[in-house]
């Protein structure tokens, strides 16, 4: 699947020092998807959960530099790795450990998070209790540092209709910042690990905002909602 499939989605737009993000639609879901650009100090970029993108934006997008990496943050958040993939063939495709054999079902994997190279402003990091599923990007700058998470904590405000009755009451997904019951049943092994590791998040020096990969960044003191979430972990 390489066709340049493009669904809805907002221009590209800067959330910080060498940092963008792109909010997209998901097919027949309320859900937002969040695609997260840092560059490099060599200027080239790394991609976090790739949206294919209207022409214009794309070009814009590649006007910022060569897309170099592109990180799959798990195994449901590959719709659009393929077609990222066919249109730049120099990309390395990275992925958490644990989701590697869903990613390489639908794209070639060069390696999982140990393999990002050090020395740069992005890194990315292993989450303890999620049985390497997922992790963050952290990119740090000199206007503080963002942590860029994935499915682990949602951000998305309640919605109307029947999705968003299931949404709301079923899933739990709606409603500000928290731990969704879908990611409480598939991706959490260890509950007091995830705990923890939200909290090394919430310690980091700096921290200006958190994005998560469904909806609205945690830009209102992002050190305290990430405790508060955490503490729902028990």
């Amino acid at each position: 699947m390489t066709d340049w499939n493009v669904l809805p989605h907002a221009p590209l737009e800067p959330i910080g020092e060498e940092l963008w993000q792109v909010v997209g639609d998901l097919p027949d879901m309320p859900l937002k998807r969040i695609m997260t650009i840092a560059r490099l100090r060599d200027g080239r970029l790394v991609v976090h959960n790739a949206i294919a993108l209207e022409p214009v934006e794309m070009a814009r997008l590649e006007a910022l530099g060569e897309p170099a990496i592109l990180v799959v943050p798990n195994g449901w958040h590959r719709l659009d790795a393929p077609r990222f993939a066919a249109r730049y063939p120099k990309l390395r495709v990275l992925c958490p450990a644990g989701a590697r054999r869903k990613v390489e079902k639908v794209v070639t994997v060069a390696g999982d998070y140990a393999d990002f190279p050090g020395g740069e402003r992005v890194r990315l990091e292993r989450l303890r209790g999620v049985r390497d599923a997922e992790g963050a990007m952290i990119v740090e700058g000199e206007d503080g540092v963002t942590a860029v998470l994935n499915d682990v904590v949602f951000n998305m405000p309640h919605v109307a209709g029947s999705q968003g009755f299931v949404l709301r009451h079923l899933t739990a997904s709606s409603g500000g910042p928290r731990i969704s019951r879908v990611a409480r049943w598939l991706l959490i092994a260890d509950r007091r690990e995830v705990r923890g590791e939200l909290e090394r998040l919430a310690a980091l020096p700096r921290l200006r905002q958190v994005v998560v990969s469904h909806h609205e960044r945690i830009t209102e003191d992002p050190a305290g909602v990430l405790r508060q979430v955490a503490a729902t972990l028990g």
